[in-house]
């Protein structure tokens, strides 16, 4: 089906509330469109911001005739919040249903056709979000976690022990209103951070390679309070209420989201596509995978939210 767009697009800089603090948000609007189109919705994973490596995807959604919005989490990236680098998964929540929100109101935009994209510990907010009721016309979920004790078990007993004792100490500095503790998102196997598998680190500096940013561009830390929680964060949870039609992305040697977790929250959802590409973790975001998972991705959306307006497709 031809698309009725020429592949140009405009971006703008620009913010929306979350709970009073405002988040960045980048938006993209395809030109020469003649309808209310619909919008995609995207923030990345575990402590990371948008300008690694969101942007190729977006880039291509608009070509595609999508209007995108692109969001940083509070406390993260070009958002604001303090303390910074807190991760915390009601405020995300928060912030995802604030975003949409959002979406709906820019102008062009169908507010009933509005697709939310998360990526690894984003894939998981999605499926929840979902699944807690936010009216989708659909749900892309790239690597998604969706099981905490599987994640902790992934991560390893030392590995998950090492993080606990910051986790703990940051926990106390939060009740006492003192400045977070703060552990590594990423490093090396053997090193004290929330994610060590041997493709972690190289994972993380090519996404800054990639992105054409210095490794000090942005913090790779998070306040070590999440470690915590992340065990008893287990989004799978809500797939089986989830209504509209979910995209579920798998690489077959994830060391930090297992792909039989996957396969199995994916089982629950009433309208699931899963695809499942050999790669490990980090692989979705850089070539030579990059190109199968976006070219699936905009199949999916052409097949159940077209850029067409409702009367024309």
């Amino acid at each position: 089906m031809a698309e009725p767009f020429n592949g140009t697009f405009t971006t703008s800089e620009e913010w929306f509330d979350s709970s009073g603090t405002r988040c960045a948000a980048r938006v993209y609007r395809p030109t020469a469109a003649d309808g209310p189109l619909p919008v995609v919705v995207m923030a990345h994973g575990f402590g990371a911001v948008r300008a690694l490596r969101l942007y190729a995807y977006a880039e291509r959604f608009a070509a595609a005739g999508y209007v995108v919005v692109v969001f940083d989490y509070r406390n993260f990236g070009e958002s604001e919040g303090e303390p910074r680098q807190v991760l915390d998964i009601a405020m995300q929540h928060e912030d995802w249903r604030a975003a949409l929100g959002y979406a709906r109101s820019l102008e062009g935009v169908d507010p009933t056709r509005v697709v939310a994209w998360g990526t690894s510990f984003a894939g998981g907010h999605v499926i929840t979000v979902a699944g807690q009721g936010e009216p989708l016309a659909a749900v892309i979920a790239q690597v998604p976690h969706v099981s905490g004790p599987a994640a902790v078990r992934s991560t390893g007993l030392r590995a998950a022990l090492r993080v606990a004792v910051p986790g703990i100490r940051d926990a106390i500095a939060a009740r006492l209103g003192r400045e977070p503790v703060y552990v590594e998102s990423v490093d090396r196997p053997g090193r004290t951070a929330m994610m060590s598998s041997p493709d972690a680190y190289p994972g993380m500096h090519t996404l800054f390679r990639e992105s054409g940013l210095k490794e000090d561009t942005y913090p790779r830390t998070v306040a070590a309070r999440i470690a915590l929680r992340i065990g008893l964060y287990s989004p799978q949870r809500w797939a089986g209420n989830i209504k509209c039609p979910v995209l579920v992305q798998i690489v077959a040697q994830d060391a930090i989201t297992p792909r039989r977790v996957a396969e199995r929250a994916a089982g629950k959802m009433r309208h699931s596509t899963v695809r499942v590409y050999d790669g490990g973790h980090f692989d979705p975001y850089v070539e030579p995978l990059f190109d199968s998972i976006i070219a699936d991705q905009i199949e999916f959306l052409r097949h159940h939210v077209p850029s067409l307006p409702k009367e024309r497709a």
